[in-house]
């Protein structure tokens, strides 16, 4: 349990836990106040059930609960009068709720209420990481407009043990995996977004498997239990100074940072796609609002071109492109319209997959839909109302030339980059990718830096599987760190690709650094080098699970870290 000081009176936390009531005694508390309301989750001890323990050890508990943002002028009052009695008689309290927001909020209310300067109350709550300005309006008077107020506040740094970039894949499997190992870390994970994607789910919402709202949960409701979710986006970093900088002016001190923002989808970066996405045949299962739409596609054409497109690597999941490839096609050989639709597939690479041993597999089924190869073909613009898509080739018998194809289904494959506050900044390497030790994912500049997922420049397969794993190797190593101990724990390069060849049959690719088959299974069990049904059911009905109840909780099945050793030269 991470005790946050506010006073020599007051230590503030997240939710309390029976456990945690011997090191509170130990520490001299002998007055805990709860300011969350019973039920507020599952998990929570009610406040009689710590009083069992807390009776035992001598502790008397005060109960002041309230929702988030809720707190009354008679608990304000309340929690004034009973910090004041404390103080006198020399005892210290500790008061909790789900994150130690609200007890922050009381306490600045209260101190405020009894004359404490509010720059003072104010700085030391946002050391803590909370900002308490709208509690204590009723009682700060022109706070907002007070100029040292202001600089006094403005000088104070949000401190964390962890700072976490990206409440994506990666950002919520990392804390909830750093939780597991060590409850009570002061955690911030920063991300504005309100919604939380499935992204691998994306390819079977293409293909008519899904629907897109099961890819998609609130953020609120998968941000762990005592992490501080900071929705704001970040502009910067200063790793020097161990700050992170955001867009509303504010910086955050940290001990440990890690990086996970994921990539971005460049759709700019090919002239009139973002212009012509969603309309006139134009679609990319890359797009959560768009997926639906190749669907639509798929059941509307009856004959004609439909093109599929790859652009040059790195790309996340870079099976993807082909994925809606085989599923469109499949619909299509099924239907019997197949007959009467050509297929083509413009490839920036120059083979169809990286990892040659999945290739004849997957190669049977671009035979079987007689879909048409072309090899070192980037996309560079598209044309939505003449349904014409153009493309730069890069082989050297006829590099830079550009030709022009007419279509009547395009699915996009944009190109990808870092986001700008990484590319620029001085934790990049010269492509713009996070520069990290591909085996401990330590940034190779900054000791108490971290990277994570899509954004690191790792030679990995951008898979979500790949995060799977790295998350406990992060986990593990951040640790490590924290307690100046070795680090032990290392990523051995695992990606998995279920490559969708037709509905029902899925060609598993695993593998790892340099290729290197990774499998899973025993191939008794699922023979990764060819098409099979149990790879089909393990994609569709158990994976999806094994995200939102497993990964995102830090329960790491066939995740535990390779020993470091065993992976370098």
């Amino acid at each position: 349990m991470r005790l946050m000081t506010l006073s020599d009176t007051l230590t503030v936390s997240a939710q309390v836990q029976p456990l945690d009531l011997e090191q509170l005694r130990i520490k001299g508390v002998t007055i805990l106040v709860c300011n969350r309301p019973d039920a507020e989750s599952q998990d929570q001890p009610t406040v009689e059930e710590l009083a069992l323990t807390a009776q035992r050890l001598g502790i008397d508990i005060v109960s002041i609960p309230f929702r988030s943002g809720e707190q009354t002028a008679e608990q304000v009052t309340e929690f004034a009068e009973l910090l004041n009695s404390a103080q006198a008689a020399g005892k210290k309290v500790h008061a909790y709720c789900r994150t130690g927001n609200r007890s922050t909020c009381l306490w600045a209310a209260a101190s405020v209420s009894n004359g404490a300067p509010v720059g003072q109350v104010v700085a030391k709550a946002k050391e803590c990481g909370f900002d308490v300005a709208e509690s204590i309006k009723p009682y700060s008077g022109d706070f907002p407009l007070n100029a040292t107020v202001k600089t006094i506040v403005d000088s104070a740094k949000p401190s964390y043990d962890i700072v976490i970039v990206g409440a994506g894949s990666g950002g919520i499997a990392v804390a909830s995996s750093l939780l597991k190992r060590q409850r009570g870390l002061r955690i911030a994970l920063v991300d504005p977004a309100q919604e939380h994607y499935y992204q691998p789910g994306w390819t079977m919402v293409g293909g008519g498997v899904f629907s897109a709202a099961q890819t998609q949960r609130n953020m609120r409701d998968l941000i762990p239990q005592g992490v501080s979710w900071i929705q704001q986006s970040v502009v910067g970093f200063m790793p020097q100074e161990n700050t992170v900088q955001l867009d509303n002016g504010q910086s955050l001190h940290y001990q440990q940072l890690i990086v996970a923002p994921g990539l971005v989808l460049d759709w700019d970066g090919v002239k009139g796609l973002k212009e012509s996405l969603g309309k006139n045949g134009v679609t990319s299962n890359y797009s959560y609002k768009h997926a639906p739409y190749t669907w639509e596609l798929v059941k509307g054409l009856k004959k004609g071109r439909a093109i599929f497109t790859q652009p040059p690597m790195p790309i996340k999941c870079a099976g993807a492109p082909q994925k809606a490839l085989y599923l469109s096609a499949d619909h299509w050989y099924r239907s019997g319209a197949l007959q009467n639709i050509n297929i083509d597939f413009y490839n920036a690479g120059a083979v169809l997959f990286g990892v040659a041993a999945y290739v004849p597999a997957l190669q049977s089924y671009i035979d079987k839909y007689r879909a048409k190869l072309h090899f070192k073909y980037t996309l560079v613009e598209v044309d939505g109302e003449k349904q014409r898509a153009y493309f730069k080739s890069s082989d050297p018998a006829s590099e830079g030339e550009v030709i022009c194809e007419e279509f009547d289904m395009l699915h996009v494959c944009p190109p990808q980059k870092a986001p700008d506050f990484v590319a620029k900044s001085v934790l990049a390497d010269a492509a713009g990718w996070l520069d990290v030790d591909q085996f401990t994912l330590q940034q190779k500049q900054f000791a108490n830096v971290w990277g994570l997922g899509d954004v690191t420049n790792a030679p990995n397969a951008k898979t979500m599987a790949a995060v799977r794993k790295q998350a406990p190797v992060v986990a593990e190593n951040v640790i490590s760190a924290m307690q100046q101990r070795t680090l032990e724990a290392g990523y051995d390069g695992y990606g998995s690709c279920p490559l969708t060849v037709e509905r029902g049959k899925i060609v598993l690719a695993e593998f790892g650094y340099g290729g290197k088959l990774l499998p899973s299974f025993p191939v008794s069990l699922l023979n990764g080098a060819k098409a099979t049904r149990t790879a089909w059911i393990l994609k569709k009905d158990i994976l999806p699970g094994v995200y939102w109840h497993a990964m995102l909780k830090g329960r790491e099945w066939l995740a535990k870290p390779k020993s470091l050793k065993s992976l370098r030269p």
